[in-house]
């Protein structure tokens, strides 16, 4: 039987990553709601580094918040590419980091499958901060992280939250080609989207 606290994590967290693929600011607080629950069942399974990655998550859905509010000099924060200058360091820092906190997690705690668990957390914490800005890439990060989290979840009896991590595989391929459909049209005719994407 699927635990309470599962059923309600997945539900918030499935609102909140549904709202973020339609650009929309509400994503950020039921985000953070998400992440305290996800963050006490991540701890009663022994992932540490997913703990770790939803106290991560609770400080830039804040920011993320206040970010996408703000925008940018008085519009909504535009859709813009994360640039190729950018990957060729942001991706070899990230396996590094993978390395280094899963030898970290093996050597000191209990941790189950601490490499890929390290996997999910660094790449998560990309995606983030390239959600933050509004960058496209951060879905093509959001699919790798689905991809190795759906395994990972399902061999520690997470079933609920290794199917929904399937589902959330699917809206990440949607939410690319979406925010890629709406990058273009801000690029043709900016005044079409200005006050639409980030409405309280």
């Amino acid at each position: 039987m699927t635990p309470p606290l599962e059923i309600a994590a997945n539900v918030l967290m499935t609102a909140s990553i549904i709202l973020a693929g339609r650009n929309n600011i509400h994503s950020w607080w039921i985000g953070i709601v998400g992440c305290v629950l996800f963050a006490v069942l991540f701890y009663q399974v022994n992932l540490y580094a997913d703990v770790l990655l939803q106290l991560f998550f609770i400080v830039t859905c804040i920011i993320g918040w206040l970010q996408w509010r703000r925008g940018a000099g008085g519009e909504p924060l535009p859709i813009s590419r994360a640039g190729w200058s950018s990957l060729a360091w942001i991706v070899p820092a990230g396996v590094a980091a993978v390395v280094i906190y899963g030898l970290l997690l093996h050597r000191f705690t209990n941790a189950y499958a601490p490499f890929i668990d390290s996997a999910v957390l660094v790449f998560s914490v990309i995606a983030q901060f390239l959600l933050m800005s509004r960058r496209l890439e951060t879905w093509a990060f959001w699919l790798m992280v689905n991809t190795v989290a759906v395994p990972l979840y399902y061999s520690r009896g997470l079933t609920l939250t290794a199917v929904l991590y399937a589902a959330y595989w699917i809206n990440a391929l949607v939410s690319w080609y979406w925010w890629r459909i709406q990058a273009r049209r801000m690029a043709q005719a900016p005044e079409v989207l200005s006050g639409t994407s980030a409405e309280a």
